[in-house]
């Protein structure tokens, strides 16, 4: 392990005894660093590293502060590191929103609230109304968001949340609007909302399964196609005696 690898487990240690608690301020840097025995510069990359993953808030002129530790913060992450994967990792993904997504709205069917529904109508309405790829794409997302949320249960919303990343969306609805699907994709939404309304776990399940396989064709296209396959070159006969 690493001198700063080794820095954050020793941090991530005193947040899991709760020795530094949920909007907990460390202590100065010189004084944590000296207090875990390991240097300074360890300390200031380790504190750089878990601000990024949020769990640490670095306050310029204030001081650096353990963040609420809330599930929907600390798996904000999951969206940035989508990102930067690699497009022969994307049929990874949908698979593991096949997987989580079907379910969750079945979830959220069984317990929208009056006022939950009405945002998702608000948002699909939205879509209906965009005018730009990109306004499409943030009602889109606004729209599932309020559909997860719907579930109560943050942690499952994050990380779907976090599994549909911005530039993923708009790949896959520029790719819509360009082949006339974007009408269809539209009524997938409708459909959506439709389950919710009726209170129908098994209906909201289903139509979710064929709105993220849609998705998944429909991002997928966008890639370029994998080069041909080629035979590989005869071998040539052995020689006698070889």
């Amino acid at each position: 392990m690493g001198l700063t690898d080794d820095a954050i487990e020793r941090i991530r240690q005193l947040i899991a005894s709760g020795r530094l608690a949920p909007g907990a301020r460390l202590p100065r840097e010189q004084d944590l660093a000296a207090q875990l025995g390991i240097s300074r510069s360890s300390m200031r990359e380790a504190v750089t590293a878990l601000a990024h993953t949020r769990v640490l808030d670095v306050r310029r002129g204030d001081g650096t502060y353990v963040t609420s530790l809330e599930p929907h913060r600390l798996l904000e992450g999951i969206g940035l590191a989508l990102e930067l994967l690699t497009d022969d990792t994307l049929p990874e993904i949908f698979e593991v929103r096949k997987l989580l997504e079907p379910p969750a709205t079945a979830l959220a069917a069984s317990r929208i609230t009056p006022d939950g529904l009405r945002a998702v109508h608000g948002h699909l309405e939205a879509m209906r109304a965009a005018a730009t790829a990109d306004e499409l794409v943030r009602h889109d997302a606004d729209f599932h968001e309020a559909v997860m949320a719907a579930t109560g249960n943050r942690s499952l919303a994050s990380v779907i949340s976090g599994l549909s990343a911005p530039t993923l969306r708009l790949r896959a609805w520029n790719h819509r609007t360009r082949s006339g699907a974007d009408t269809t994709a539209i009524a997938e939404h409708q459909a959506i909302y439709d389950a919710l309304a009726a209170g129908d776990p098994v209906l909201a399940h289903a139509v979710a399964m064929v709105h993220v396989t849609s998705a998944e064709r429909g991002l997928l296209a966008t890639l370029p196609a994998p080069p041909p396959f080629k035979d590989p070159p005869p071998r040539e006969p052995k020689k006698p005696g070889g």
